[in-house]
């Protein structure tokens, strides 16, 4: 690694992830002299590509894997060459009692849509549904546009979405769903979109499932959820890129061991790959990583109980797409969405009580997601020609809690559960269609939120780095830059620019772009 000669940077920002450097971007270009440090041997975080399985020319986004809350506006002030590409499919949901049949949300084809509504006896929801849909949109179009200015106040943003979302927004959002909508598995659609890593119940009184609703809802000021083109490694080339074009200094292998925060800003101290130690001043240090992990490089308690995530990931590479019990439906089509596996309303409850338990749900509810439908160019040649492709499974209400005592163990248990209730609804074993890795091991992979604690610094596996919170003000903590921009941390030159600041979670390099611009209004340089 190369040995940083300067003793003083105006920003160092700890941790590589997408949104450390977007920050690095954002400063570095408004000529700051900026020092990016990374414990991995690799940029990214859980926003990289790699090859997970050997001899299989594959590159997958083995974490977070589609872009849905990522600005035009980052893209276009970092000059980005970045594709994303929108799906025409929604959804595709079997009907879990009779897989026969399934709800196909075609976004280009209204007519198909109600005939499928009507396929599943949900020809009641279909109006309801297109309404629900409206005012979703209405409230992306208002609270979208606010993410990349000061955080509002409440009461700024509460005239922004109107009186009937924001009394909607600030009750369990089971009330909201139920009075909308009357069938189970319409029901479990939409209440998707509250859970996807969060273990919250319908009712949860703390409305953890209404921030991530939210959040899944907002993105683009549409909602839709977009595939990067070649992978979330090119997010994360084209964000490093911006960062060094700009005259960032990019370090892998360097561990943060502490950061000291002074009148003047603070010193970091890392050692890097090859034990050697090192110290540098900086006038501010923006923190990528999880405000946990923030808190033990400050040397104080932690502000929470511990997050925990609560998903299962699976990622795959298919010799083919699975067959379906659905003979009205093509396995492409299906698969071009997110594919919904046992996630009715009901089921989603059931599933919740269960591990609430400490159980692992009998009948696991997820989804998937095939990114190779929609850009096949992370495949190599080979398997292009031969019409492989990629699986993302995204399993709900696997807390971390059920993986603590025997990780091996339950990760065995709960990859067995998910397989079997995605099978209930396919016409053959998803393990027939899998493709072989070089030493002949099927090409499966299971990630728990015990393994993404250690694989990518996520405490308790929580892919927003911590619970969503709204992404306005509710108290009076505007009075300073950090304040208004949502990245304070109680120390006034050390920053968050990561998805545990207010307006986090997610890809969206939101954050760090607030984290930047925090900086910037303070004025300050080293």
């Amino acid at each position: 690694m190369d040995i940083v000669d300067r003793s003083r940077f105006d920003a160092v920002v700890v941790g590589g992830g997408h949104n450390g450097l977007t920050a690095a971007a954002y400063l570095a270009r408004a000529g700051r002299s900026v020092l990016v440090l990374e414990r991995a041997n690799h940029l990214g975080g859980a926003t990289d590509s790699r090859r997970v399985f050997r001899g299989v020319d594959a590159r997958l986004s083995r974490y977070s894997y589609l872009v849905s809350l990522l600005p035009r506006t980052v893209r276009d002030e970092l000059g980005l060459t970045l594709e994303l590409r929108r799906r025409r499919i929604s959804s595709y949901t079997p009907l879990p009692a009779d897989p026969t049949r399934g709800l196909l949300v075609d976004t280009g084809d209204g007519g198909a849509t109600r005939r499928s509504f009507a396929a599943v006896g949900a020809a009641a929801d279909d109006g309801a549904w297109l309404a629900f849909g409206a005012r979703m949109r209405a409230l992306a179009q208002a609270v979208f546009p606010t993410m990349t200015g000061p955080v509002p106040t409440s009461a700024q943003a509460r005239a922004l979405v109107g009186e009937q979302w924001w009394a909607d927004l600030h009750a369990p959002l089971g009330g909201l769903i139920e009075r909308t909508f009357t069938h189970d598995l319409v029901r479990g659609v939409v209440l998707t979109d509250a859970l996807i890593g969060t273990f919250a119940a319908a009712h949860e009184t703390t409305l953890a499932q209404n921030r991530c609703f939210l959040y899944h809802v907002i993105g683009g000021g549409t909602g839709d959820w977009d595939v990067p083109v070649g992978g979330m490694g090119a997010v994360v080339a084209a964000l490093a890129g911006a960062a060094r074009a700009g005259g960032a200094e990019v370090l892998t292998r360097a561990r943060v061991r502490a950061i000291v925060p002074g009148p003047g800003g603070a010193d970091v101290s890392w050692t890097d790959d090859d034990g050697r130690d090192h110290a540098v001043a900086a006038a501010h240090v923006l923190a990528g990583v999880a405000p946990r992990i923030l808190d033990g490089l400050l040397g104080r308690e932690p502000a929470d109980d511990g997050p925990q995530g609560s998903q299962l990931k699976v990622n795959m590479v298919l010799r083919r797409l699975p067959r379906l019990r659905d003979p009205g439906v093509d396995p492409a089509t299906a698969f071009a969405g997110t594919f919904h596996v046992n996630e009715s309303y009901e089921q989603l409850a059931v599933a919740h009580a269960e591990a609430a338990a400490g159980r692992i749900p009998s009948l696991p509810p997820a989804e998937l997601y095939c990114h190779t439908l929609t850009d096949p160019s992370i495949l190599g040649a080979d398997l292009r020609a031969t019409g492989h492709q990629t699986l993302t499974l995204f399993g709900l209400h696997m807390p971390a809690g059920l993986f603590r005592a025997d990780p091996e163990g339950a990760r065995a248990a709960a990859l067995a559960a998910t397989l079997r209730s995605l099978d209930a609804v396919l016409a053959e074993p998803i393990e027939d269609c899998l493709a072989l890795d070089g030493d002949g091991r099927p090409c499966l992979e299971v990630r728990s939120p015990v393994d993404l604690e250690a694989d990518v610094a996520l405490p308790g596996g929580h892919i927003f780095h911590r619970d969503l919170q709204w992404p306005w003000l509710e108290a009076d903590d505007a009075g300073t830059p950090a304040g208004r921009w949502g990245v304070g941390t109680g120390h006034d030159r050390v920053l968050l620019c990561g998805a545990g600041a207010r307006r986090g979670g997610g890809v969206s390099g939101i954050p760090g772009r607030s984290a930047a611009m925090a900086v910037l209004a303070g004025g300050s340089t080293g």
